[in-house]
């Protein structure tokens, strides 16, 4: 999360790829703006694609004559700041709020923005045109990392906290396991994650309401929601661990097209018989990134994947894909419906991947 200082101004910008922090950044600011005992302020809420300068204007620009006043959500701001002229006019608006209402921008991000030299906030020219404005205007601008493996256990022992429960040992670990914190890859969309391990508690709250939640209570109400991670996938093929292999295929196929997943599964095949072929040949472990053109930390975990295999059984994996990859086209007519695909996936796994 980016430093900032204490905001004095009814304006935000909260961005990240922890969507449940951006919505509470939200309410937060909501709530400044009240004040102790003040009345909450009522809500618009638009996008970015779907609202204009001067719509939004009409919302800020007038202040409540009773009751309390409009916080102004507007949601993925980037189409109103992506040009510099419609950028200008919007951060024209940041000086228009009236008082008692409030502005801010919600940013859900795929993947939180690495931070360089050159941006500070990782952000992008457009993304930090506007953080810097609200910030010079004394408003709040904050970017919220969804949280991951044990500090997403941690943010549920907090969040649980917040709510009164008494998670018992194990229990915030579990849950981070099940809602897929403990994920690794890349791909691994994120966003979500906080928002179902909320639910999940106040599901939990209602369990055992004053009572301790155990891990077993967590095992039983929390169906598990790992990501469908392709990555994962390729990674657990590459090292034969089939078992895990195959649980996770049917997530994946659930989301991704067979073929895109057979291309997937090629190239990687193919890079591991590369790696398997030049080693084979007495090309030392270094001179493997120059060779295949790779980064030396991709190339070191294709190397510990290929140790894995043997030439021979590389290539019978690559024979048995192509005939998996002709039979779910329609080769021969056969595999016309989506079980007998599966199965055969799973077949390829057991005959052609799995350590003999």
């Amino acid at each position: 999360m980016t430093p900032v200082t204490a905001p004095t101004a009814p304006l935000g910008y909260f961005w990240g790829d922890d969507s449940h922090a951006i919505e509470r950044g939200a309410a937060s600011l909501g709530e400044r703006v009240a004040g102790p005992g003040g009345e909450p302020l009522r809500r618009w809420r638009t996008s970015g694609a779907a609202t204009s300068t001067a719509l939004i204007g009409e919302r800020i620009a007038t202040g409540a004559l009773f009751g309390g006043g409009i916080l102004a959500i507007v949601a993925e701001p980037f189409p109103l700041i992506r040009a510099k002229t419609v950028r200008t006019e919007l951060l024209g608006l940041l000086t228009s709020v009236a008082p008692g209402n409030a502005l801010v921008f919600l940013d859900p991000m795929e993947r939180y923005p690495k931070r360089t030299a050159a941006s500070p906030t990782g952000l992008d020219a457009s993304r930090a045109a506007l953080h810097d404005a609200i910030v010079a205007a004394g408003g709040e601008s904050r970017g919220f990392a969804a949280p991951t493996e044990g500090g997403m256990a941690r943010w549920i022992e907090d969040r649980g906290r917040e709510r009164g429960l008494r998670l018992g040992r194990g229990a915030a670990q579990e849950l981070a396991i099940r809602i897929g914190a403990f994920v690794r890859e890349g791909d691994v969309d994120r966003q979500r994650q906080s928002q179902l391990a909320a639910s999940e508690l106040d599901k939990l709250a209602l369990y055992r309401p004053g009572g301790e939640i155990s891990r077993e209570d967590v095992q039983a109400l929390v169906s598990e929601a790992v990501p469908a991670s392709t990555w994962a996938l390729l990674d657990l093929i590459a090292t034969r661990r089939t078992r895990e292999a195959a649980g996770l295929l049917e997530r994946v196929l659930d989301v991704t097209p067979e073929p895109v997943v057979v291309v997937q599964l090629h190239r990687r095949l193919r890079e591991l018989i590369e790696v398997a072929d030049l080693v084979a040949t007495g090309t030392r472990p270094n001179e493997l990134p120059r060779l295949l053109k790779l980064h030396p930390f991709r190339a070191e975990t294709l190397l510990k994947q290929a140790v894995a295999w043997t030439l021979p059984e590389l290539e019978f994996a690559l024979e048995g894909l192509l005939e998996l990859d002709a039979a779910i086209k329609g080769a021969g007519r056969t595999m016309a419906n989506e079980r007998a695909r599966r199965l055969a996936f799973t077949l390829w796994l057991a005959e052609r991947v799995a350590s003999r």
